[in-house]
């Protein structure tokens, strides 16, 4: 079997185990949920936990060698698995708990693949809204299976920008976080926040939103599979500072590469 005849199967199962947890967060959209918490603000349902137990299951079922990085789990264990150069499954379950929580249609299933550390498939799955973003390194980005690009667009002025507060609400990260935001309000034209990483990036890729960036996010399931599909579709991944982007370090900023530049020189005056 050729490395693309692989990868595309890595995909292929890839997508199907992303279906069938859709189908259990759209069962659990519409009930009644058993919210419990993991800090002040940062929520986990029965719903992420039987996702990724599913998951994680077929891809073992097809990969028992490769290796695995779950949300859920790591929360689980209290750290977060070292990345290696093996073939490795990073997954959020359910990206967007709140908004699950609230009943807010932003919510996905993110699935990527590295293989010796380099985002490589990525499946970003939104169920609720019937939106399946997929990618893999080399031969582009797909929104339903129709190619996507990110924008055309030129201008820091007139780019529609979006980013996350996050989960933590002591007074120094709250001060920061809204300082940066008011920094970059005064150079965009407008910022949104969906409450997922996931679909922010997939975002960027779709073309849909211009740039992202997000500081102190849960962990590499966030940025997997959306790193991949951004890249795919024409698009710039890198650190906010400007730095080539680490998929452990939580921190990751996404735009179309004709604001790149413009974007990072915002974000060091933000920072």
């Amino acid at each position: 079997m050729g490395e693309k005849d692989e990868l595309d199967g890595f995909l292929s199962v890839a997508v199907e185990a992303a279906k069938r947890a859709g189908e259990i967060i759209q069962r659990g959209f519409y009930e009644t949920k058993n919210v419990e918490h993991k800090g002040q603000v940062d929520l986990v349902t029965e719903t992420d936990k039987a996702c990724e137990d599913l998951i994680f299951n077929y891809l073992k079922l097809h990969y028992p060698k490769h290796k695995f990085i779950g949300e859920e789990t790591s929360a689980a264990c209290g750290a977060t698995a070292p990345l290696t150069d093996e073939p490795t499954w990073i997954v959020d379950p359910l990206d967007g708990t709140t908004n699950f929580v609230h009943g807010y249609p932003f919510v996905c299933v993110s699935m990527g693949l590295t293989i010796g550390k380099v985002p490589t498939v990525g499946v970003v799955y939104n169920p609720i809204l019937n939106e399946l973003f997929t990618a893999i390194k080399g031969q582009g980005a797909f929104l339903n299976d129709l190619p996507i690009k990110a924008s055309s667009q030129t201008e820091l002025v007139k780019s529609l920008l979006a980013t996350e507060v996050g989960t933590k609400r002591d007074q120094s990260n709250v001060d920061a976080t809204t300082n940066r935001i008011k920094s970059l309000l005064f150079k965009v034209r407008s910022l949104r926040m969906s409450g997922s990483c996931a679909l922010n990036l997939c975002g960027v890729a779709r073309g849909r939103l211009d740039m992202c960036y997000e500081i102190g996010f849960g962990g590499p399931w966030d940025v997997a599979a959306g790193a991949v599909i951004v890249a795919e579709a024409g698009g710039c991944v890198f650190d906010p500072s400007g730095n080539e982007f680490d998929i452990m370090s939580q921190r990751v900023a996404a735009s179309n590469a004709h604001v790149r530049d413009a974007f990072i020189s915002a974000l060091r005056e933000a920072m």
